[in-house]
């Protein structure tokens, strides 16, 4: 096995079919599929579960993905570094941020640090912050964009100010609360609850804290698919007060929890005592700025 068999299975990974990816990589599809079956046998393992339209992984599949990710993650940011050593600051930053931080904040950023380095590409992804964490673990990114609680021991990271946290709930028949912009957190007791993993048990604490047990109906990371959910009326969503700049929808309403008031902050983080390209040093120098 060699980068070339790792990146055009991953490719594959990416495309979710074996089709896309050929046209991808400019190649036809047949020979791809053939390397795929002699890397199988080379490894001794199945990759791909059989008989599905969409590439499935099989557990050894799901393994070789994490060490595809991070080996092709190292080479990558290798040459990158040494392209930059006499060529000035190019290249591609590579970030991961989680759905709000990602919609409402980054555009204004990228926006600055492009006018300032014009030759710097982007590369992009977006999930919950376990993925972008991963993503981080694996070299995959440089720079990941997420929320708190995290791991600091682990991590690096600039903190943002603090971000009130909201109540999504539907304006009809899912009204909570008798002031039209803000929900005490004991008003909250008995109403069907949509909460995101990460803040599970720091929410539960508060609630607890407040002299009831909340009635949590779902817990996810999609932030998105918590308001949808909210303006059907399945549950009240807690999401950051920024999401309402995702949504804003003449069903919903969007309310501040008080008493007490419970926050967030969007953390930039990068993986401690790991080196970083010239271009994504630079970038958290732009963090740093607005930070102070």
């Amino acid at each position: 096995m060699d980068i070339r068999d790792m990146k055009h299975f991953y490719t594959i990974i990416e495309e979710g079919n074996i089709s896309h990816a050929a046209k991808r990589l400019n190649i036809a599809q047949p020979p791809l599929s053939k390397q795929m079956k002699q890397l199988e046998d080379e490894l001794g393992v199945q990759l791909f579960e059989r008989g599905s339209r969409r590439i499935k992984l099989t557990e050894a599949g799901q393994l070789l993905r994490e060490r595809a990710e991070q080996i092709l993650g190292l080479v990558d940011g290798t040459v990158k570094e040494l392209t930059e050593l006499n060529s000035g600051l190019t290249g591609s930053l590579r970030i991961g941020t989680v759905t709000t931080s990602g919609a409402t904040l980054l555009p204004n950023w990228i926006n600055k640090f492009h006018t300032l380095y014009p030759n710097v590409t982007f590369q992009l992804w977006e999930g919950d912050g376990y993925r972008i964490l991963e993503l981080l673990d694996n070299r995959v990114i440089e720079i990941g964009i997420i929320r708190s609680p995290f791991d600091s021991d682990i991590y690096e990271s600039i903190i943002l100010p603090d971000e009130p946290l909201v109540i999504a709930m539907k304006r009809e028949g899912c009204y909570c609360g008798e002031h039209p912009h803000q929900v005490r957190l004991e008003e909250l007791a008995g109403q069907p609850l949509i909460i995101p993993l990460r803040w599970r048990a720091m929410f539960t604490e508060w609630c607890e804290q407040a002299g009831f047990k909340p009635k949590i109906v779902c817990v996810s990371d999609g932030i998105i698919h918590n308001i949808r959910w909210a303006k059907l009326g399945i549950g009240m969503a807690l999401v950051p007060q920024s999401s309402e700049e995702l949504i804003s929808d003449p069903d919903l309403v969007y309310k501040t929890i008080i008493e007490p008031t419970v926050t967030t902050h969007t953390v930039i983080a990068w993986v401690r005592n790991r080196s970083l390209s010239a271009s994504s040093k630079r970038f958290l120098d732009l963090f740093k700025e607005i930070s102070e």
